[in-house]
């Protein structure tokens, strides 16, 4: 587009309203202006375009060939426009659309997953797009909608829904503590066999720490794997302890088949404190947007009872 012609557009709107109407008349009607002003706009526009486009007389006004082409091809540029209207009403009226949702892998497997089929029965419109993000969440850069974080450090430059909280707990399964014993400290890990991420040299190094003391150890195992369903079912199996998030082992230790290991201990981690939920910053929220965060708020409210986790430090 060049910047001659914007200047023109809301001349060609016009220009297309007076040839519906008719006249000058009754197009100043609609616009609430005097025929006269409308009279010199198509003189403008004339001047500009270098063209004819209308022949004036006393009783009706009578487009030129010209000015018919130039009005086939402004009726293209406002039902355009329309329909540039009709999607940003849609925007706000309609849950309709695609929503990119972000979240580390446990969450998304153990709290979000559930959720999916409820959501999009409920909202038959909407494309929701989950993504695992164990990593760093870069919502503007990755084209994500909404991202969920396990962290104390939110980023501040977006808008924060405070979902909860989640600790991390240390688990075996009965047999696997039968056979080779229960720790009674942190220290005693180096004794067993113990599931960790193996996503980088350092994931072997555990940190504990209580109201006394605080300390890290160096733990081994058979066994290691980034998934965390995966690592609980080497535990359920009896191939050793591991950590996890709170949320992943509940039901597990409602059935009996893990237990908590050490729990007067609290582990460090990148992924713990508080559960947010977080997005731009925008006046103008789509409203797949909208229904997506309040059916999370109201359904993870209950589901992810704060005053059941232990406290964190």
């Amino acid at each position: 587009m060049t910047p001659q012609l914007i200047p023109l557009l809301p001349d060609l709107a016009t220009f297309i309203l007076i040839v519906n109407e008719g006249s000058f008349t009754a197009a100043s009607h609609k616009l609430g202006v005097t025929p006269s002003a409308l009279s010199k706009l198509i003189t403008r526009l004339e001047k500009a375009l270098s063209v004819k486009l209308l022949e004036r007389s006393t009783r009706k006004l009578v487009i030129t060939a010209t000015g018919q082409k130039i009005y086939d091809q402004c009726l293209v540029m406002t039902n355009a426009a329309q329909n540039a209207v009709k999607l940003s009403d849609a925007e706000h009226s309609e849950a309709a659309g695609e929503l990119t949702v972000a979240a580390p892998e446990a969450f998304l497997f153990s709290v979000i997953q559930p959720l999916v089929v409820p959501f999009l029965i409920e909202h038959p419109n909407i494309q929701l797009k989950l993504r695992v993000a164990d990593g760093h969440i870069d919502i503007l850069n990755d084209k994500i909608d909404i991202a969920f974080r396990l962290t104390d450090q939110p980023d501040e430059n977006q808008v924060m829904k405070d979902i909860g909280k989640t600790a991390l707990m240390v688990c075996a399964s009965p047999e696997y503590l039968s056979s080779k014993g229960t720790p009674k400290h942190p220290n005693d890990l180096t004794k067993h066999d113990c599931l960790y991420l193996a996503e980088n040299d350092k994931d072997n190094i555990w940190t504990f720490m209580n109201s006394q003391e605080s300390f890290s150890l160096s733990v081994k195992g058979r066994y290691a794997v980034n998934h965390s369903q995966m690592r609980l079912n080497g535990v359920k199996q009896g191939l050793g302890i591991g950590i996890f998030h709170d949320f992943v082992v509940k039901d597990a230790i409602d059935k009996q088949d893990v237990v908590q290991v050490l729990p007067d201990w609290h582990i460090k981690s990148s992924y713990h404190g508080s559960i947010i939920m977080q997005y731009a910053q925008t006046r103008y929220m789509p409203t797949r947007l909208r229904v997506f965060i309040d059916f999370m708020m109201t359904h993870l409210s209950t589901k992810l009872d704060p005053t059941e986790n232990p406290p964190s430090q």
